[in-house]
């Protein structure tokens, strides 16, 4: 049996007539007569009652047509599916994101990328800069928001799109003496206890930081490192130090804790969205291309 068998038989049963529904196939009508008998001998089945009055499926042909009827529709989605999918308006798509892209980047990036392929499944995990690095590379991540360069050793396999720039800001506690000025000189952090994203997870960020202090000439006294963003401001909240962080923690607005630029204003943070160079994905194309769109 084979699919034009199936055709064959419900053409038959919509003309009700071997020359008509031979016409509509655009074939001859005794290879129609043929196979219609050879499907039969097949099946073991009359499929057809031919009379005089015109061809009339029998009770075992409308049980079989009623089949044939899902099979082709079930084959005519398959194909549909097949190209969906070949232009990315289905699948899934594995994003990871810091904190800080939660406010500033996603929410725009998410809203048009979902109205317009809303049958794509997001999976998002929000996840330090190395821990989005290392998913990359080992494939559990298809796209990363990250802070800062992609270490040397994944560049030739990663490929960055930049997206924005934040200058440092101090986070204090909203009790310390120096949180009503309108800035902060960053010779005044000489001698406060400074918390400072971690070294491990978000080395840009902690390069970035301890660089500010060096260049105003002093060694940062670093009492905590911080996994991610709403930690640091949580132990500035505390009064366990002052804080050193991107200026989108202002999105953030934790209760207890102050954010000041620093004097003179440093020269910032990078985020980049970061995807595999070799993912040539209609899903992760279609979303750069949002990203890279919303950003311009």
């Amino acid at each position: 049996m084979e699919l034009r068998h199936l055709r064959y038989a419900l053409a038959l049963s919509e003309h009700h007539h071997f020359g008509r529904a031979a016409a509509a196939l655009g074939i001859q009508q005794p290879p129609l007569s043929q196979q219609i008998k050879a499907l039969e001998s097949e099946l073991g089945v009359r499929l057809f009652d031919r009379t005089g009055h015109g061809v009339h499926p029998t009770p075992a042909g409308q049980a079989f047509l009623s089949r044939a009827r899902q099979v082709l529709h079930q084959l005519d989605l398959a194909g549909r599916d097949a190209a969906d999918a070949d232009r990315g308006h289905t699948g899934a798509l594995a994003v990871g994101f810091l904190g800080t892209a939660l406010a500033a980047v996603l929410p725009e990036v998410l809203t048009a990328f979902r109205t317009r392929w809303p049958r794509v499944r997001l999976e998002l995990t929000e996840q330090s800069s190395v821990r989005q690095v290392e998913g990359l590379l080992d494939g559990s991540l298809d796209a990363g928001f990250i802070c800062g360069p992609v270490p040397g050793a994944a560049r030739r396999q990663l490929v960055t799109v930049p997206l924005a720039r934040e200058s440092l800001v101090a986070a204090l506690p909203a009790d310390h003496p120096l949180a009503t000025e309108k800035s902060l000189p960053v010779t005044s952090l000489r001698k406060e206890p400074l918390i400072l994203s971690s070294r491990r997870n978000e080395t840009a960020a902690f390069d970035a930081a301890f660089a500010v202090c060096r260049t105003a000439g002093f060694e940062p006294d670093i009492a905590h490192e911080a996994d991610n963003l709403h930690t640091l401001l949580g132990l500035v909240a505390c009064g366990l130090g002052v804080g050193l962080g991107p200026a989108g923690m202002h999105r953030f607005r934790h209760v207890g804790v102050t954010l000041l630029p620093l004097a003179p204003a440093t020269p910032g943070l990078h985020f980049h969205l970061a995807h595999r160079a070799d993912d040539a994905g209609a899903v992760l194309r279609n979303f750069r291309r949002t990203v890279i769109h919303a950003h311009r």
